[in-house]
């Protein structure tokens, strides 16, 4: 589980990357990017894909419920077998898994309400469910006095590592 605390000293320091930013737009870019560099320096880049994604869902969501820009912060830790990655903001809310209502066929209709100013379209809701299908396990750890991580980790080694292979082999047949 993901909590606050000081980055390893010495040789270990380099199985950590813990990053603050303002809560604005472009970090959840910005951290894309550095989790594909760090996953790449520690020889972990088969994982680079979920893990990008991964880390784009939960900063989105720090971004967006971080009250008044605040900071963020975002934290990746190499582990013998697994990557995990912690999003903290400081809000209390937690994040709210939306459940997929399946398809009815209305979805293809024309929707008069999708002019309408902050009509989503079901177009948000998402990330927890791509967060829950690509990682081996993920939850929310409240911090003191306020705030939460969220985490996710991530196989990399074993069947978990390979759904994303499997996935694409499997749609081949």
């Amino acid at each position: 589980m993901m909590c606050g605390g000081a980055t390893r000293a010495g040789a270990g320091a380099a199985l950590m990357l813990d990053m603050t930013f303002r809560a604005v737009r472009t970090v959840p870019g910005q951290v894309r990017g550095l989790v594909t560099s760090r996953l790449a320096a520690w020889g972990v880049a088969g994982i680079s894909d979920d893990v990008e994604l991964i880390a784009s869902e939960l900063v989105t969501n720090a971004v967006e419920h971080a009250p008044g820009g605040e900071e963020i912060r975002v934290r990746l830790t190499r582990e013998p077998d697994a990557v995990l990655l912690g999003v903290w903001d400081s809000s209390d809310v937690r994040p709210v898994r939306k459940l997929f209502l399946g398809s009815t066929g209305a979805e293809a209709a024309p929707d008069a309400a999708a002019l309408d100013t902050g009509h989503d379209a079901f177009t948000r809701g998402r990330g927890l469910p791509i967060v829950e299908a690509l990682s081996e396990s993920w939850g929310v750890a409240p911090t003191a006095p306020h705030g939460k991580w969220v985490w996710a980790k991530c196989a990399t080694v074993g069947p978990t590592a390979d759904v994303a292979v499997r996935h694409v082999l499997s749609s081949r047949s």
